[in-house]
């Protein structure tokens, strides 16, 4: 389980957005043409290997694209295929909200009750946090990953008893229910009550469950000893290029972000989830309502072109993963990589999406360089730019620099990437960045009087408003 960083930030500012309505999402397409496009969509983020991994669209009963990217082994060089099997993280997340879900349908619990009722030996300040509180993260319990000595000690395995004590008498951040806040920590409490309440192992629950009944015979928990034929080896970006990724024992992150799977059984599950396979109606609608943060039950509940999408992100060290999935319009949209510390995944997942709805797209290919603009135009664009706090979860700020090349934007993690000109659009200085993850294009506003107090960052068909704070 990889701590939040600045592109985990990112990503949620832009999700915050909404996507422009516009046409009628369900208009038909050429499928010829669309499925050109969703693979020139993918292709475009493989460069430098930013993204390596496997990737599954379905538009209905429809497979648009169902391909492989890049290296699953680099070392015996064997490309990633649909069958490769990527560690999936915290979309593990989802898979622990349904079997709860399943225990409620079945009588055994009821997640409007206090963990202590499950779970005896639950310290006393957590009181009455709620299994609902941590399915939706607003239970203030503090993420363990968050903790300074967490990397070290998930190196080594450890007992779920072990585990909890790591992390069950740090004071809380919050009084439960009053916000919304990521944590782990949350989904590992609710996998020691499911194993209480079934007297079963987490594993075998999942599996007998939800993983069998639906024919997902290539995805499961993983462990630090599994031989998985077909398994996709991680990497982490180097100074040099891609490296070997060091993982944290798989007895840690379990059931907050332990499983394997395909883009093909995670297709699988979501036709099964929202085919009415998993839970009754009741518990379905429960898991996709959004609650504090646009989350619902193990999944962010999104709106997109009018449509409700319900999707979550993934990441451990040497892998990254985004599953969305719009229920109406029966989209699914899964990414699986095995380059960690990226969130290319989402980015493109948004693309794809939009692809297979009919809308237009712009890819980093598509955009060119305009001659350069004057240092003198340059150094009135610079300066502090911060977004608007979405839903009390992220305020962002960006440093615009004159360089001797032109501008570049510095972001909260300290990267520092060059903007190029691309020419004024409604005489708005307009600018993009050439990493692909980055997929942006930054439009100055001046105003009358010439100054220049906001800049709109557009991911896409996403638009964010930053004002000018110096």
């Amino acid at each position: 389980m990889l701590k939040a960083n600045f592109h985990t930030a990112l990503l949620a500012v832009v999700l915050a957005g909404s996507l422009t309505a516009g046409d009628d999402p369900f208009q038909q397409v050429d499928a010829g043409a669309v499925k050109a496009r969703l693979d020139a969509v993918a292709n475009s983020y493989t460069t430098d290997n930013v993204f390596m991994g496997s990737i599954l669209v379905a538009d209905g009963d429809q497979v648009l694209l169902d391909k492989g990217y890049g290296m699953a082994n680099l070392e015996w060089n064997i490309p990633n295929t649909p069958e490769a099997k990527f560690r999936i993280a915290s979309l593990t997340k989802q898979f622990t909200a349904a079997i709860v879900l399943l225990l409620q349908d079945e009588g055994k619990l009821r997640i409007e009750d206090a963990v202590g009722k499950y779970l005896p030996d639950a310290p006393a300040h957590w009181g009455q946090i709620t299994l609902a509180e941590l399915l939706g993260h607003t239970s203030g319990i503090p993420d363990l990953t968050n903790e300074k000595e967490f990397e070290a000690w998930s190196m080594n395995p450890r007992t779920h008893a072990e585990e909890f004590a790591f992390f069950r008498d740090k004071p809380l951040e919050f009084q439960p229910g009053s916000q919304y806040r990521y944590s782990s920590s949350g989904f590992l409490v609710l996998g020691l009550v499911i194993e209480k309440v079934s007297g079963r192992s987490y594993a075998d629950l999942l599996h007998e469950r939800i993983l069998e009944p639906l024919g997902m015979k290539e995805t499961g928990l993983d462990t630090d000893d599994l031989i998985l034929d077909r398994r996709a080896q991680g990497y982490r970006k180097g100074a040099d290029g891609l490296k070997l990724a060091r993982s944290e024992s798989l007895s840690v992150p379990w059931a907050a972000g332990g499983m394997y799977s395909t883009s093909r059984d995670l297709l699988r599950w979501e036709r099964g989830l929202f085919g009415g396979k998993v839970l009754s109606d009741t518990s379905l609608k429960m898991m996709t309502t959004a609650g504090k943060g646009n989350y619902g039950l193990g999944v962010d509940v999104l709106e997109r072109y009018g449509m409700k999408v319900v999707s979550h992100s993934g990441g451990i060290e040497g892998f990254s993963s985004y599953l969305c999935y719009q229920p109406d319009r029966r989209l699914a949209v899964a990414v699986l990589g095995n380059v960690g510390g990226s969130s290319a995944g989402i980015a493109m997942a948004f693309q794809l999406m939009s692809v297979a709805l009919g809308k237009p797209v712009v890819l980093l290919t598509d955009h060119k360089a305009a001659a350069s603009i004057s240092k003198e135009e340059s150094s009135k664009l610079a300066g502090v730019y911060d977004s608007s706090p979405y839903d009390g979860r992220i305020t962002m700020s960006v440093i615009i620099a004159v360089s001797s090349d032109g501008l570049t934007i510095k972001t909260p993690n300290g990267r520092e990437t060059p903007l190029i000109f691309e020419g004024f659009k409604d005489g708005r200085p307009q600018f993009f960045s050439r990493i692909p993850i980055m997929n942006t294009v930054i439009e100055f506003a001046p105003d009358s009087s010439g100054s220049v107090p906001r800049l709109v960052a557009k991911f896409n068909a996403t638009e964010l408003t930053f004002a000018r704070r110096r």
